[in-house]
């Protein structure tokens, strides 16, 4: 019996075509992270020659800071990130004397002149965590929406999913979201 020193050969010519496949199979099925920031919308520019600086009245002024230990403090008062929606929904939602619709008589804080003129000014630490920035970011935006929604089904009567443009930009007018950021040095 005679030996042959031919190898057989593998015909690799598809060999391509499914390394293709499974790449495309791959690039469909795999799931992409996408991380999400935080939804805010800058200030226009101030045109050139105009002054566009607003004072602000101290008392309109809510001070949030958070330390490089991820401690909240509120008007120099640490707090729980449980209760900093509630602390801002009561110096934002106010008749200028503290009274507002959810306080049931509590005041921990003084309250703005009005929603429209209140400012939430948010300072952190250059070691502040991401989390905790977010945390505090996520507080402040329950914060408004429910203030919106309740301003939506009570004097609109309407539930804030069936608002008009229109109605949405009078909520929003109502109760404007102004957050100044910064970081402590």
């Amino acid at each position: 019996m005679r030996h042959s020193k031919l190898m057989p050969e593998v015909n690799a010519g598809s060999m391509a075509d499914i390394a293709f496949l499974l790449l495309i199979f791959f690039l469909v099925t795999a799931t992409i992270s996408s991380d999400e920031g935080i939804s805010r919308v800058m200030p226009e520019a101030c045109p050139p020659g105009i002054d566009c600086t607003n004072p602000v009245n101290e008392r309109n002024i809510l001070r949030i800071v958070i330390n490089n230990d991820d401690e909240i403090m509120v008007e120099d008062n640490i707090v729980s990130i449980e209760a900093l929606k509630d602390l801002t929904k009561n110096f934002i939602d106010n008749n200028g004397d503290g009274s507002c619709s959810y306080c049931a008589g509590e005041q921990s804080l003084d309250a703005s002149n009005n929603p429209k003129a209140a400012v939430v000014s948010l300072q952190n630490g250059p070691q502040t965590s991401y989390k905790q920035f977010v945390a505090v970011q996520n507080e402040l935006t329950k914060a408004y929406y429910e203030l919106r929604n309740t301003y939506s089904e009570n004097i609109l009567k309407k539930p804030s999913g069936n608002l008009s443009n229109e109605e949405i930009k009078k909520v929003r007018e109502a109760y404007p979201f102004t957050l100044i950021e910064a970081e402590t040095k």
